[in-house]
């Protein structure tokens, strides 16, 4: 393995474009070095529960996982949508491995516990094991992780990508230098939400704060960036948020989409 470490996550709106997803992962398998990709879901799960006849509830955007829905979510996210991407990256000369957080133990999680809302089978991260990754990365293997965990248990639990992506490149840096890279269909994050092309180079905590409070940052970015901001507080080398289709440039470090920079200390 080199020290220099690639991990990308892509959302669920470019998985469920044909088009934008086969731009993306011939991109992403011609990234130079070692690499990760975790995936989003997209709507194929709600998809297949309607055909199933299981119904769908989403607070806030986020997904309730009763019984019914953790068994689609598995099917779908660890199977077809997990194996579709390791088939195609697989066509485009990469040695892709899919997996969930289960497989070999890699990352451990805890069902959420019950506050206002009650998630269902949903799960925060709790340990990732950087060893076992480390020797998926030194037999030549790429990753591709399904936004599943499991717990001590025995359960299978649904887990957000940006978060499981976010501890899986923490944990991974105490090996490499980790550039982490969300991918979705945005330039960047933007200082005004209906202009597309008002991409912020550069984004730190306390500007931050200010779009946030001022609620030009709102909804799921929040998430996205406090899971981006935690893994620079923890070791991350860089982050950027970018549009799919500029994960070339994002990693290689030619001016795409949004950099997160801590304050320089003094």
């Amino acid at each position: 393995m080199s020290t220099q470490l690639t991990i990308i996550k892509i959302g669920g709106n470019v998985v469920d474009n044909p088009d934008a997803l086969k731009r993306f992962l011939t991109a992403f398998a011609g990234l130079p070095g070692d690499k990760i990709l975790i995936h989003g879901g997209g709507k194929v799960a709600t998809q297949v529960a309607e055909k199933l006849g299981v119904q769908t509830t989403m607070v806030d955007g986020r997904r309730i996982t009763d019984r019914p829905m953790l068994d689609v979510v598995t099917m779908v996210y660890g199977g077809l949508v997990n194996k579709q991407l390791v088939a195609q990256l697989q066509a485009l000369g990469v040695n892709a491995i899919g997996l969930t957080g289960a497989d070999a133990g890699t990352v451990l999680a805890r069902k959420r516990p019950v506050k206002e809302i009650d998630y269902g089978f949903v799960g925060d991260v709790i340990e990732v094991d950087s060893g076992q990754i480390l020797y998926f990365l030194r037999q030549g293997l790429t990753p591709v992780y399904a936004p599943l965990t499991y717990d001590e248990a025995g359960n299978i639990l649904n887990t957000n990508a940006d978060t499981m992506a976010s501890a899986i490149a923490v944990d991974m840096a105490g090996r490499a230098s980790v550039t982490l890279v969300y991918c979705f269909e945005k330039k960047g994050v933007l200082a005004n939400p209906d202009d597309d092309n008002s991409v912020m180079g550069k984004l730190t905590p306390d500007l931050y704060a200010e779009h946030k409070a001022a609620g030009t940052i709102n909804k799921g970015m929040i998430p996205k960036l406090d899971n981006a901001f935690n893994a620079l507080d923890k070791g991350v080398s860089r982050v950027v948020i970018c549009h799919a289709d500029e994960v070339a440039a994002a990693v290689t470090g030619e001016g795409a989409g949004t950099t997160l920079r801590l304050p320089t200390p003094a």
